[in-house]
């Protein structure tokens, strides 16, 4: 196989393709600490996208409860043990060569299309995968809101009760759709060079003329955002909304616009993008770009379960109540380290913590006006102060599109009733 460099892997890796980048890839940034499992994002992907024959159990966009849910069921389980079965091992970093160019560390595993070189059966693999059964599509909120067990049973109580950093019982909801990787799976073990990546900006699609329906695709999307739909016998998956990210949504005036899932977020959890690449596929420095400041500058944002190796796009700020361990093996070794600067944030983490959802159009620079300073007090040990800042959105063109202050404004009407509102 060709070899590629993979940045989140901080090496090169095996890919059946030589490596191709786009100028700009589409991304985004999922802030788990505020994700309260409403679904509303995925009824928003839901009624534009797959509401037709053969799409019943076609779930683009889903929220799933960990640590026990998962659409399919068990999809992150059981792909993490065919590949610590081909490893011999747990997941393993090398954290010591941490740098600009390997923010994670080095990771010492083979990915699934590594372990697949190895894998020794009837038929030869490109990628490491399985295929779920149909029962395991059939309930895409499972276990939805089950906790951890308690101490003592399932209905005995915590003795030591429940406090940050750490719970001992904890569930979160982890939002999800297509990660539209730099190293696609599904694209790698199609066998009619079907699925493509958009030059323009990574968007991962499916030729429908070209797709036979093999499904190879489903098996070997790891995070199994490939789906088959019987009623056409070929496979369909998240397109990230590409006619509002081109800005030819009738409501977008020409200008890029956020997806349907993410315009929808209730909880303003969710954040999108579009970053510079370099040929290497690295993220070129965009130091003001809202995304690529997360990810790379503060650090906060990190991919899911970047040892499988195909570099998504999706980014995720872990939620700060479940044992680090977990998240470990879910966002690579950074884990500790997001946490860390999410609770303690400086001031200007705060301020671009102000832009999610506060506007439908893709925010491509930021800037900064400097406020009064609000209060001063101790977090988790560390000093912290709140500015009243002032963050401006701009859109590709250096049109403003958003301007919001840390501190929301207060508006007192005057009582001329005894229920005032």
């Amino acid at each position: 196989m060709p070899t590629v460099f993979n940045w989140q892997l901080g090496r090169e890796m095996s890919y059946p393709y030589e490596g191709g980048h786009p100028k700009r890839q589409f991304a985004f940034v999922f802030n788990l600490n505020r994700c309260i499992g409403c679904q509303t994002c995925t009824m928003a992907c839901k009624s534009t996208w797959t509401f037709s024959k053969g799409q019943e159990f076609m779930w683009w966009n889903n929220v799933e409860t960990k640590p026990y849910g998962g659409y399919p069921q068990w999809w992150d389980v059981k792909i993490l043990k065919l590949l610590e079965e081909a490893n011999g091992e747990p997941q393993r970093w090398d954290v010591a060569q941490r740098d600009e160019k390997k923010p994670y560390g080095v990771y010492q595993g083979n990915t699934i299309f590594e372990a697949a070189e190895k894998h020794i059966g009837p038929e030869p693999q490109r990628v490491l995968g399985y295929l779920p059964s149909d029962e395991e599509w059939r309930a895409p909120n499972i276990y939805e809101d089950n906790s951890t067990g308690y101490e003592g049973g399932k209905l005995g109580l915590s003795k030591e009760g429940a406090s940050l950093p750490e719970h001992k019982t904890w569930f979160f909801y982890l939002a999800r759709i297509c990660n539209h990787c730099s190293y696609p799976a599904c694209l790698a073990a199609c066998p009619r060079q079907a699925i493509y990546k958009r030059p323009e900006d990574g968007i991962v699609l499916i030729d429908q003329q070209r797709c036979r329906g093999y499904r190879k695709c489903v098996a070997a999307c790891p995070y199994k955002k490939a789906m088959y739909r019987p009623s056409t016998r070929v496979s369909e998956k998240c397109i990230a909304c590409y006619p509002r990210i081109e800005g030819k949504d009738p409501e977008s005036g020409g200008r890029p616009m956020e997806t349907r899932c993410m315009a929808a977020c209730i909880g303003q959890i969710r954040l999108q993008g579009l970053v510079k690449m370099n040929p290497d596929g690295t993220w070129a420095e965009d130091r003001y770009n809202p995304i690529y400041y997360l990810v790379k500058v503060a650090k906060v944002a990190l991919p899911l379960y970047p040892q499988l190796g195909t570099a998504p796009n999706g980014f995720y700020m872990p939620p700060r109540w479940v044992p680090r361990r977990y998240l470990a093996q879910m966002f690579g070794p950074g884990a500790d380290e997001a946490i860390t600067k999410y609770l303690t944030p400086d001031r200007e983490l705060v301020a671009v913590l102000q832009l999610f959802r506060k506007t439908n159009r893709i925010i491509f620079r930021y800037a900064i006006e400097e406020g009064p300073k609000v209060y001063e007090t101790e977090r988790n040990g560390k000093p912290f102060t709140l500015y009243n800042d002032t963050i401006i959105g701009y859109g590709e063109d250096g049109t403003e599109l958003i301007r919001t202050q840390v501190e929301e404004p207060v508006h007192v009407r005057p009582a001329q009733h005894l229920n005032s509102i």
